[in-house]
Formats: C-alpha cells, structure tokens, sequence
C-alpha cells in the first residue's frame, strides 16, 4: 500500500491536482503585503535579488508568489519525497525548482541556482530547511548571496488563525479566511569575503534580524 501511495504522489497527475488545491485553499486567505516596492523597483532597474524565508512560513506565501513568475525565478528544493511535491507545485507556480540541499546534491544545486540568479536575477531560499535546525541560518544563502551579486531580502508570513505541524519547525498553515500577512525586510548587501570569521558574522548578522520572526503555536 505505502509503495503504491508513492508512486501515485511522484505522478504528473497528483501534483496538478495539489497545486489547485493549494491555489484554491490559498484564495480564501485575506492577504495583506508590506514593503515589496523598494525591492521589486529594485529588481526592474537590473539589480538582483534573493528572497529568503524560514521553512516555517513559505505555505502562506505560494499564492502570492506566483505574481513573480514573469522574472523566471528559481528556487533551491531538496531532492526527498516532501520536495518532489514542493517541486512539482513551484513548477506550476512559475518558479524552477533546482533540486538540492546541503545533505544532498547541494554543491550541483547551489552553482545552478548562482547561474539562473546572475541570468534572471530573482530568486528563493529557504535558510533554515530542508530538516533544520528551525531558526538556524545556513551558510548557503550568504555563498549564494556573494556569488551572484545579490541582495538579500528577508520575507516574512504571519496569520491570524492557524494549525501548527508537530515538526522540527512548528510548520504552519493559514486556516481557511485566516488573515495573511507577507512582509519583507530591508535589503541587505554583503560584501563578498573569504575571511572565515568575517563570513560567519555575516551569516549570524542575518540569523539575527531573521530569528524575532519564528512564530510560536499559539494556544486556542
């Protein structure tokens, strides 16, 4: 039974059918968006960005984030079971999944993921998946940040109402017509170092700004 199941959810099919679900569910949420101006004014006058986001949060932000599929976006998905789905629904969504993570095939992935960044000059990450540790930021994003000449910008989600995995990172998912609200930071722009110390204060710099904005299951 549980091979048939895994099969049936790697198929074209089920991830169509996942993505319109998300879409639809997604589409009851009342969704509110701060500070996106700066960064996609930004964008247009050639500049480049990558948005960052705890694993936690990136469920309440897929609907809105297929506004950005004109710029052909890319983003880093591991290769597991959970990120063929993940995969399949960002495909769907206009953003190209690089599969790879720093468990498996992240050396591949992160070169790939510089180059669409340099060509394209948006994308994602997820600083802290794809299993943690939650509210850890990894080296990746700063490598990936240097290499193509980006500026970081932080993206946070929160909801009125909400259910909260029992997993490594309280993962979180907006209840129906839960208010949503997507925010990002101020840009950040690290000067490129090969300074082990330096490059580790950079890393701890962006944890810091990032980590006030874990949520935590609240009781109801």
């Amino acid at each position: 039974m549980g091979f048939k199941f895994k099969n049936i959810i790697r198929t074209n099919l089920f991830h169509s059918f996942l993505y319109r679900f998300i879409r639809l569910y997604s589409s009851t949420f009342r969704i509110k968006v701060e500070n996106e101006k700066e960064w996609i004014d930004f964008l247009y006058n050639g500049g480049r960005v990558l948005l960052c986001a705890w694993h936690q949060h990136f469920f309440s932000a897929i609907r809105h984030f297929q506004n950005y599929r004109d710029f052909k976006p890319s983003l880093m998905i591991s290769k597991s079971t959970d990120g063929e789905l993940i995969a399949g629904v960002a495909e769907r969504s206009g953003w190209h999944a690089v599969r790879g993570s720093s468990s498996k095939g992240g050396k591949e992935a992160l070169r790939k993921m510089v180059d669409r960044l340099r060509q394209y000059r948006l994308a994602a990450h997820v600083v802290d998946g794809p299993q943690g540790p939650a509210g850890q930021v990894k080296a990746g994003v700063i490598q990936l940040a240097h290499a193509a000449d980006a500026v970081i910008i932080p993206v946070y989600t929160s909801a009125d109402r909400a259910w909260y995995f029992n997993s490594w990172d309280n993962f979180f998912i907006p209840k129906p017509f839960a208010r949503v609200n997507i925010s990002f930071g101020a840009m950040i722009k690290f000067t490129p170092t090969e300074d082990p110390d330096t490059f580790e204060s950079q890393r701890l710099y962006l944890e810091k700004i990032m980590l006030p904005e874990l949520r935590k299951k609240r009781r109801e």
